[in-house]
């Protein structure tokens, strides 16, 4: 039997609460522990009921989502956040995930990859949607200089890894990365174990990040 994923939903809005909990309560090994309306009711939430995921709104009254990610993951290090919002600007997607946040979706995502998103932040991972992904690696080129530096030769990156790290920056999850390369999920996690060790980053976003920095990927 699977660990069941307790979650709870901030949002301002009662009416994206409630669809939440419909997706969360009929889908399997889910729980949710409680809702919130804005980021200073979802600290006090999760002090009181210690949820494993948060499905965090950014844009909220009295306390937004940026700034109660990042007392929680300060306050509670094991906790994982998911920001589900309408924007995915810059300024908006850069300062959720520096608080913290272990992935990022905008809000007419499909119900069934919301559900993995709360699935891969609870086992460790971080998901991002293809248009935010998009958008973060567009404003990390438009800031960078336009002559990276060259990679070392133990950073560099295979053929195979290179495909990963192009499907990562369409904002693809690790299933889906192994769907269109035809391996395994536990072959792409490797890949991606592999690629975080040689440039010494932690985690898939800090890779989508770093190859934008070096231009290994390019959207258009």
């Amino acid at each position: 039997m699977t660990d069941v994923i307790r979650v709870i939903v901030v949002d301002d809005e009662s009416l994206v609460r409630a669809a939440l909990r419909v997706f969360l309560e009929s889908a399997d090994g889910f729980e949710v522990a409680g809702e919130a309306a804005n980021g200073a009711d979802a600290v006090a939430l999760v002090r009181a009921v210690h949820p494993d995921v948060v499905l965090m709104d950014v844009q909220m009254p009295i306390m937004d989502g940026i700034e109660a990610t990042r007392r929680l993951t300060r306050e509670f290090p094991g906790i994982k956040i998911v920001a589900l919002t309408t924007f995915s600007t810059e300024r908006v997607v850069v300062p959720m995930l520096s608080a913290g946040a272990s992935g990022f979706l905008v809000k007419d995502t499909s119900p069934e990859r919301i559900l993995d998103a709360a699935r891969l932040a609870f086992d460790g991972g971080y998901v991002l949607s293809p248009r935010v992904a998009e958008n973060l690696v567009n404003s990390i080129q438009a800031n960078e200089p336009p002559a990276p530096r060259q990679l070392g030769r133990d950073e560099a990156l295979t053929d195979r890894e290179l495909e990963v790290v192009a499907l990562l920056a369409k904002g693809m999850s690790n299933a889906e990365i192994a769907q269109e390369l035809f391996v395994s999920e536990a072959t792409v996690k490797s890949h991606l174990g592999r690629i975080t060790t040689k440039w010494g980053v932690r985690d898939r976003i800090q890779v989508l990040i770093r190859a934008a920095q070096l231009r290994l990927v390019m959207l258009t």
